[in-house]
C-alpha cells in the first residue's frame, strides 16, 4: 500500500514543504525509481515484483505528479531545483546513496542524481536530455497532444477506449510498443494521471534549456534504450554513449518508450544488473 512522506524545500521565496506519495517493498540493496513526465510511479508496476526479490525497492511519484503535491510556489521545475529535492526525499526516507533508476523525465533525474554523487549507481531508460533542437521539439509536441487528448476526453470515453487491446492502443501507443498488455485499469489511471499531472507545462517549459552534456565519472551507470521508442528516437543512445563515455549502453529489442510494460523481465534485469 503506498505511503506518503513530507519534508522540507528551499524555493526562492523561502522554505516550504513537498508531500511525495511512494511504494516500498521489497529487501536488500536499496533502488529508487522515478517515472516519466506526466506518468506515475505505476509505471513501474510490472517489474515491482521482479525487481523486490533482490532489493528494497522505492516506486515515487514525482512532485507535480501523481499524488505527490505539486513543489511550492517560486520552485521551478528544472534540475537545479528538482535534484536536491529528490536530495532531500531521500534525505526524509532514509536512504543514503540509494541505486537509483529513471525512464524519460526520470532517467535525466537519476543521471542528475549521479553528477551530484548523491546516489551509488545510475540506470536511465530512454533518459531525457540527449534530443537535438528538431528531436526536442518533436517529443514536447507529442506529449502536449496527448496531454490535450486526456484533458479533453471525458471520462466514460477512457474507460470505454481502454476496454479494448484497440483503445488502449489509441490511448498509449506513443509511449508503449505493445499496449495490449498493459491492463484497462492502468491505462485509464495513468491517463487520468496525464490530466492531472500539475507539473506538466512548468517541467516542459524548463526542459526547453535542457540538453545533459556532462559525464557521470566513477559510478556505475547504465543506458537502455528500446528499440521501438516513437517519443525519444533510439538515436538519441550512442549520443547518450558519447556524453557518458564510461557507460554501458543497452539495447532493449521490441520495446517502446515506457519498456517496464513491455518486456519486464528485460528490464527488470537490466535494473538489476545496473544497481548491483
Amino acid at each position: 500500500m503506498a505511503e506518503r512522506v513530507t519534508f522540507s524545500v528551499e524555493s526562492a521565496g523561502g522554505a516550504g514543504t513537498v508531500s511525495v506519495e511512494y511504494e516500498r517493498l521489497g529487501a536488500g540493496a536499496p533502488l529508487l525509481l522515478l517515472h516519466g513526465i506526466g506518468h506515475h510511479w505505476q509505471a513501474w508496476q510490472p517489474v515491482l515484483e521482479i525487481l523486490a526479490g533482490e532489493r528494497e525497492v522505492i516506486a515515487v511519484d514525482l512532485p507535480g505528479f501523481g499524488a505527490s503535491s505539486a513543489l511550492p510556489a517560486g520552485c521551478a521545475y528544472d534540475l537545479a531545483t528538482v535534484g536536491p529535492v529528490l536530495g532531500g526525499l531521500c534525505e526524509a526516507l532514509d536512504l543514503d546513496r540509494p541505486h537509483v533508476a529513471g525512464n524519460s523525465l526520470g532517467g535525466l533525474l537519476a543521471l542528475e542524481l549521479g553528477r551530484r554523487k548523491l546516489v551509488r549507481s545510475v540506470t536511465a531508460l530512454s533518459p531525457a536530455g540527449f534530443w537535438n533542437e528538431a528531436e526536442r521539439r518533436y517529443a514536447f509536441g507529442t506529449l502536449m497532444a496527448m496531454r490535450r487528448g486526456a484533458e479533453a476526453l471525458p471520462l466514460p470515453t477512457i474507460e470505454w477506449l481502454s476496454r479494448s487491446p484497440a483503445g488502449r492502443a489509441a490511448l498509449t501507443s506513443t509511449i508503449y510498443a505493445r499496449p495490449g498488455r498493459r491492463s484497462p485499469e492502468a491505462v485509464v489511471a495513468e491517463t487520468l494521471a496525464l490530466r492531472r499531472a500539475a507539473g506538466f507545462r512548468a517541467t516542459l517549459a524548463a526542459g526547453r534549456r535542457v540538453l545533459f552534456t556532462d559525464d557521470v565519472p566513477d559510478l556505475p551507470v547504465t543506458v537502455a534504450w528500446g528499440t521501438r521508442d516513437r517519443l525519444l528516437l533510439r538515436r538519441q543512445g550512442p549520443r547518450a554513449k558519447r556524453a557518458l563515455p564510461s557507460a554501458r549502453l543497452v539495447r532493449l529489442p521490441g520495446c517502446g518508450h515506457v519498456p517496464m510494460n513491455d518486456d519486464p523481465a528485460l528490464v527488470a534485469r537490466v535494473l538489476l544488473d545496473g544497481s548491483r
